[in-house]
């Protein structure tokens, strides 16, 4: 099987599995990521294939959807791969990229490095920061009945894994404690480039919402 059609394959199974995921994690979430990749690529030397099936695959079944399991997404996408004929050394290649691609709080190390990930990783939390870092933001606090924002919970930057995995804190504090460290965790040239813009215009939506909610503007 060639290489397009084992994509094409891929991005099948990607619309069927995650046909009924939640807003911020869907289909168009992976295709956002995927047409990150592209643009990032073309400014890194990559395996553009592995590229393509990493972010295809990367969100297949996030734990936050599996109550936290972390091994379903990597099993799911190495016995699919394994299905369409993929080559085992791409197969493994994938399978460290999804595990290894999430930001899981806890200042934890990585312990898997490959420029396909960094590409991949970048485009991943590209998606988180911006205009639509913010609807996804909110969209996954509603999903989770969480406030929107309460000044009397302060938001925690020193939780461990467990902790961020677990935290249920009003959907403000999410941008203290995750988006916004993410421009300086950004892997590529390019990614640091679109991640800096969309971090200003995150800071600029903070001061309005404060503003708002104080009843100023």
């Amino acid at each position: 099987m060639q290489q397009k059609e084992q994509i094409e394959k891929t991005i099948s199974f990607v619309k069927k599995t995650l046909a009924n995921a939640e807003g911020g994690h869907d289909w168009f979430h992976t295709q956002r990521v995927l047409n990150n990749c592209s643009l990032i690529s073309k400014n890194e030397e990559v395996d553009t294939f592995v590229v393509s099936l990493g972010a295809l695959l990367h969100d297949i079944a996030d734990s936050k959807f599996t109550k936290g399991d972390e091994t379903i997404g990597p099993k799911l996408a190495r016995e699919f791969l394994t299905s369409i004929q993929v080559d085992l050394d791409t197969i493994n290649h994938v399978v460290l990229i999804i595990e290894n691609i999430s930001f899981k709080g806890g200042n934890l190390t990585q312990e898997f490095q490959s420029p396909e990930l960094d590409v991949i990783q970048d485009a991943d939390r590209l998606d988180a920061l911006g205009a639509i870092g913010i609807a996804r933001t909110f969209n996954y606090g509603g999903f989770k009945n969480r406030a929107l924002y309460n000044p009397e919970i302060e938001p925690n930057l020193n939780m461990s894994k467990e902790e961020y995995k677990s935290s249920t804190a009003p959907t403000i504090n999410h941008f203290y404690e995750k988006l916004l460290l993410l421009k300086d965790r950004m892997n590529t040239k390019t990614g640091k480039e679109i991640a800096t813009k969309r971090h200003d215009f995150m800071l600029q939506y903070l001061e309005q919402f404060y503003a708002e909610w104080e009843g100023i503007k």
